[in-house]
């Protein structure tokens, strides 16, 4: 966490960019023979978690680039990961990409090379989570939002409607008290859910965005979050220890993301998940080029097959997330449906609060915000009883 907490902190202390020196590429020659990419988890599969779920093996067979994968858990892991170098591609979400740019991590994208480019959202393509001074520094992937997961059993008819239940002491329907059976997510960014939940509930605090915090705010954020440790059984950021929590060890509800509600319900557990009257975070998540990529050439191959294979549509069904690439909905290209778009929130999007790297200039608070290196060295501190 310390190596952690020095990275976070040297990427957030100026996120003045300047495009890196170096000769990007014009043209895609012949492939390197591999691509190695940091990824979330369920993110890039093959088909061995479920033969259904593949958008590799035609990748390699048809490139010979070998795809090589590292599963990473949080943003936080993701910016050390490539800060250590070694890796050509990122998946990587707003409150990452931001601060990989600032560092010079990441390099701009041609994206002159990424032919089915014009094919991308227009919601996506100059998003300020990729795009700095008109630059692209990577290619849309993936979005949707945390949604609020419930058991089923523990709720009977009456689903919740409110993050309240895992931040305020409460009895659920069951009977039984919320405290011990209630998650919370392990990352820093984490803040802008307490952010969000007093939005609606404390309005005289004046919040805007809950990622544009003033110390008044951001206190009152850290506040919520202190009680909330009283109820938190486990802080997760592993997807599947989430996902055994919820089977086995008594877990009734917690943030999560689609994927995990997808997982469990196909397993046939009591799992449904739902969009508090509060609202949700999300992320939209980006495919970023290190700056010192060793196989540049089916780098950009994997980029352009992540927008025209059946990668979007199969990936939106397997994680219960959107397309950067509409198109994916409705053309057939693999098994997601414009109703199943419309179920993952395809038409919410202004309704979700994008994870974004925060920072002392904040357009809402007149440039007098709680930069993101103190959110992770305060939510250390909660995570730990202080």
């Amino acid at each position: 966490m310390k190596a952690i907490l020095k990275t976070c902190t040297a990427m957030a202390l100026a996120l003045a960019v300047t495009t890196p020196s170096f000769a990007q590429l014009k043209e895609i020659g012949a492939g390197e023979g591999e691509v190695n990419i940091v990824a979330w988890a369920g993110y890039i599969e093959r088909g061995e978690t479920d033969k259904k779920f593949d958008w590799v093996t035609k990748f390699e067979q048809a490139t010979s680039c070998k795809v090589n994968v590292k599963t990473a858990n949080t943003s936080d892991e993701m910016v050390a990961l490539m800060n250590e170098g070694g890796f050509d591609l990122v998946t990587a979400s707003g409150d990452a990409s931001l601060r990989l740019i600032a560092g010079k991590r990441v390099q701009p994208i041609n994206i002159d090379l990424i032919k089915s480019w014009s094919t991308v959202d227009e919601r996506l393509k100059n998003a300020p989570w990729h795009t700095v001074d008109g630059v692209h520094y990577g290619v849309p992937y993936m979005w949707g939002p945390n949604v609020l997961m419930y058991n089923t059993k523990a709720f009977g008819d009456k689903p919740p409607t409110s993050w309240n239940v895992v931040f305020e002491e409460t009895t659920l329907p069951d009977g039984k008290s919320n405290q011990g059976r209630v998650q919370a997510y392990d990352g820093p960014i984490y803040v802008a859910d307490a952010a969000l939940y007093l939005m609606k509930h404390k309005p005289d605090l004046g919040i805007k965005s809950p990622y544009e915090l003033t110390e008044d705010q951001y206190k009152a954020a850290l506040d919520l979050l202190r009680q909330q440790r009283k109820l938190v059984g486990r802080y997760w950021h592993d997807a599947f220890i989430q996902m055994d929590d919820f089977k086995n060890e008594g877990v009734v509800a917690s943030g999560s993301w689609p994927f995990m509600v997808n997982i469990l319900q196909g397993e046939k557990q009591p799992v449904a998940s739902v969009f508090p009257e509060e609202g949700v975070t999300g992320w939209a998540d980006t495919t970023m080029m290190h700056v010192d990529a060793a196989h540049p050439n089916c780098a950009y191959m994997w980029m352009e097959h992540s927008l025209s294979s059946n990668l979007q549509s199969d990936l939106g069904v397997w994680f219960g997330a959107n397309p950067s690439v509409p198109a994916a909905c409705t053309d057939g290209r693999g098994m997601l449906t414009k109703e199943l778009c419309t179920t993952n929130g395809f038409d919410d999007f202004e309704k979700v609060h994008f994870w974004t790297t925060p920072t002392s200039k904040c357009a809402t608070q007149g440039d007098k915000c709680v930069p993101y290196y103190r959110w992770v060295s305060d939510y250390i501190g909660v995570i730990g009883g202080r």
